[in-house]
Formats: C-alpha cells, sequence, structure tokens
C-alpha cells in the first residue's frame, strides 16, 4: 500500500485539519469531527446537513459553504458518522428555521441520522429528512435496502443549498430535494479497486483486462463483471439503463453529470461526456447544465459515474444560485 498517510488511524482527523487550514474563509471544525460553515448558524436560514463515510471526497465537507451545505459529518473511511456528530452539526446549523438532512440511502447513514433526528427533535429542533435513493444498478446491495445513494446527492446538495441561501423555508427546501430524488438517476463502474487505509489491501480484486458495471461507491459488486471495453461502449451500458428507467424523454432538459471515482483524469470524462452527449442528442434531449469531475469518489479507485437530472426552471434557478465550497463555486 502506498499513500501519502502518516497513519491510518489519523487519517480522518488530520484531513479535517488540512481543509480547516486550507479554507478558513469558509469552515470551521467543531467537536465530534463535524465540518462547519463559518458563519453558520444563521438566523432565519434553514441549516443544510448531509454526512456519510469518508474517503468521498470532496463530498460532503467539501460542499459546505455559502449555498450548499451549512454543515457536513464525516465518519471513518467508508464507515457512517454516529448520531453525535449527525446531532452536533444539527445544533451547530440551527438558525431557528429547521434543520434539512440530506442522506444517502446506506443502512448506516439511515439508521444513526433517524437518531440524530429525534434527538434534535428531542431538543426543541425542528427537523426534516430526505433519503437520496438514484442508483439504478442494483435493487439491493450489501449496504442497503433499496437503491443506493450516489451522485443525485452532489446535485440534490446544491439545489437546495441555493434554495436555502435564498430564504427558502423547510418545507419548500424539503419538498425540492424529494423533487430531485423523482427525478435523478445514476450509474457508476470500475476499472480497479480502492485500498482502504485501514485495511491495507484492495477491497476487490479485478483482473487487468476486466471491469465491473454497476459497482457501488464503497466497492460494493454491481451489475456485472466483463472484459474492459471502450470508453462509448462503456458510456452506453451505463447511460441506457439510467435512461430507460428513468422520467426521461425526447425534449427534456437535462443536467449531465460525469463523476470521476478519484483515480480517473479528466481527459478520460471527457471522452464520456463526448459520447454522452451524443447518446441525449440521439434521443432528443438537450443538456441544460453540466458537471464533469471527481465529486463523489472511492479513494483512487479508477472509473466513473453518470447522473442525469431532469430539468425544470426552479431545478435550473436554484443550480445556477451562487455557490463558494471547497470544491464548487460560481456565480460569487
Amino acid at each position: 500500500m502506498k499513500k501519502l498517510i502518516n497513519a491510518p488511524d489519523k487519517v480522518v482527523d488530520e484531513a479535517l485539519a488540512g481543509m480547516a487550514a486550507a479554507h478558513p474563509d469558509l469552515i470551521r471544525i467543531e467537536s465530534p469531527n463535524i465540518v462547519v460553515r463559518k458563519d453558520a448558524p444563521r438566523k432565519g436560514k434553514v441549516g443544510i446537513i448531509s454526512g456519510g463515510g469518508s474517503g468521498h471526497e470532496p463530498m460532503h465537507g467539501g460542499f459546505v459553504g455559502l449555498g450548499m451545505l451549512d454543515a457536513a459529518a464525516p465518519g471513518a473511511v467508508f464507515t457512517s458518522p454516529v448520531p453525535d456528530q449527525m446531532l452536533a452539526a444539527t445544533k451547530a446549523v440551527n438558525g431557528g428555521a429547521g434543520v434539512l438532512h440530506i442522506v444517502k440511502n446506506y443502512t448506516g447513514d439511515v439508521m444513526n441520522f433517524d437518531l440524530a433526528s429525534e434527538l434534535a427533535q428531542g431538543e426543541g429542533i425542528e427537523v426534516a429528512s430526505v433519503v437520496i435513493a438514484d442508483d439504478v444498478a442494483v435493487k439491493d446491495s450489501l449496504y442497503t435496502a433499496g437503491r443506493r445513494g450516489v451522485g443525485g446527492t452532489v446535485l440534490a446538495e446544491k439545489i437546495v443549498g441555493g434554495a436555502a441561501e435564498g430564504g427558502a423555508d423547510l418545507a419548500t427546501a424539503k419538498a425540492l430535494v424529494e423533487k430531485v430524488q423523482d427525478n435523478v438517476r445514476s450509474m457508476g463502474m470500475a476499472l480497479t479497486s480502492c485500498t482502504v487505509p485501514a485495511a491495507g489491501k484492495p477491497t476487490f480484486e479485478i483482473a487487468d483486462d476486466e471491469m465491473e458495471i454497476g459497482i457501488g461507491i464503497h466497492g460494493e459488486p454491481g451489475r456485472q463483471r466483463m472484459k474492459l471495453a471502450s470508453a462509448d461502449e462503456i458510456t452506453e451500458m451505463l447511460a441506457t439503463p439510467i435512461l430507460d428507467d428513468g422520467p426521461f424523454s425526447k425534449g427534456d432538459s437535462v443536467l449531465v453529470f460525469v463523476n470521476g471515482m478519484g483515480g480517473t483524469p479528466l481527459i478520460e470524462l471527457y471522452v464520456v461526456f463526448n459520447k454522452l452527449a451524443a447518446i441525449l442528442k440521439d434521443r432528443g434531449m438537450t443538456i441544460g447544465r453540466s458537471l464533469v469531475g471527481n465529486y463523489i469518489t472511492s479513494l483512487e479507485m479508477a472509473g466513473c459515474s453518470i447522473t442525469l437530472l431532469k430539468l425544470d426552471d426552479e431545478l435550473t434557478r436554484h443550480w445556477d444560485a451562487p455557490v463558494r465550497t471547497a470544491a464548487l463555486r460560481w456565480g460569487i
């Protein structure tokens, strides 16, 4: 194992300290290991928080800031944060207008966020929660009941963050995330495994001439393992199930998100985007907005995921709203 670390059990703590040192104008780190927007809580603003295991950077801590998340609760690598972290994050961003939890559909995340919500409401904080489950690859996995929550989470956080910054109340913010969930679909693939620092060995074995279609962000098995194909063929394998499953039809405008899994260079992601654009054109759809890069990763895994969101004027407006975080910045 070759990694830029000091000790496996210190990776998350030292990374969070590094984030705070790099972005003191955006965030602060509070105990027990939560990333909080520097100016939180903001009186009268709905607080938006999310969280999950570390190792998927920049999600979620890199999305804390103006126009996106107010706080994030990072667990150990590929491990759900504990309820105490989620409760602390909820309290840290409570400005009196309630707090929205955006939860990826993984059993530990859902269970711990539910408990934190109950505890927060017991302290008089109004809390609403929405679970993101957008992965079309498999219905159930090693970590979920139902579909996994993946790339759609990033889009939901940005869109609802823009709305909350503009003064949306808690019910409106919750409904907006539910709208994203209803209209977003994702699917990913892997060329290589990744190595969790504490494990010291690859999460799974895959031959040099193989790939896994439908992989999860923790290395969970996908739909099938097969011989390596071309980028165009891989894009077809990911895009077709998404388009066939989702609410997409001729004439739609879509947000196209091509995401790297951590070890894939941008040049390859743009090759995928090129084919995806042709597929959408053939189906009579237009690309209304786009995002390309490493935004929800699996450590150093090579591979990519595709996320498509059917847009309307409301979703587009909040996507375009100003954002200033470590990972996403525009309109400022």
